[in-house]
């Protein structure tokens, strides 16, 4: 009977002892998570300060795409001399005219031509004093793919964003701010036959296959 008592006694204790001890942790843990805690209220400068960490492509795409353009606009070459050069030596030519990509130079040009058929929004350009073998497309919407005119000026890299994610936004949001301001005014369901001006990127990786990226494009009426 004594033994019996006994081990009642020892099973009781630790279920008392339980009860009290973890509540207990959890109260520790509760204010240790509280200590850990900032809060910040709306409108304060902590708030402030905790957005402006938050990356906005939008803000980001229109902050560059202005420096982008003038950039592309003063250094474009006329797409004759850079077929020419490029045919004669493309490595010189990227070397000369174009700013490192990775995989091939993004090229600067300009040229006006007369639009022949196109899919999706990418049309062939005749552009005379071209090599009859070198193919120049421009894309006008509504889909602009790529990253040619993130990467044009060769000063937005990739150690400048947390991520690759917001490093593919930022490309894609450069590209909208495009859209909207050099594309957005154009008819491009009838631009078949009439002539075009554009200044623009490539990226030169086939020399006989340009798919330009618009920084300023005008149809003749």
């Amino acid at each position: 009977m004594s033994l019996q008592s006994t081990s009642r006694s020892k099973n009781g204790g630790n279920f008392f002892s339980a009860r009290i001890l973890l509540p207990a942790a959890g109260a520790i843990l509760l204010v240790a998570m509280a200590l850990d805690t900032t809060i910040v209220w709306e409108g304060s400068e902590e708030a402030a300060s905790f957005a402006s960490d938050t990356f906005s492509p939008e803000e980001f795409g229109a902050a560059q795409f202005p420096d982008i353009q003038t950039f592309v606009e003063t250094r474009a070459v006329e797409a004759e001399t850079l077929a020419n050069e490029i045919a004669a030596d493309k490595a010189a030519a990227s070397e000369k005219y174009g700013v490192s990509a990775g995989v091939g130079a993004v090229m600067p040009v300009k040229f006006s031509g007369v639009v022949g058929d196109g899919r999706s929004g990418v049309y062939d350009v005749n552009v005379e004093g071209l090599p009859e073998e070198t193919r120049v497309r421009v894309q006008t919407g509504p889909a602009v793919n790529g990253t040619d005119l993130r990467d044009a000026m060769g000063t937005i890299e990739f150690g400048q964003f947390k991520n690759q994610i917001e490093y593919q936004n930022a490309g894609a949001a450069i590209n909208d701010v495009m859209k909207a301001e050099v594309l957005q005014p154009i008819d491009n369901s009838e631009l078949t036959g009439k002539t075009i001006t554009v200044t623009g990127v490539f990226k030169l990786i086939n020399p006989k296959n340009w798919l330009v990226t618009p920084v300023r494009m005008s149809v003749e009426q």
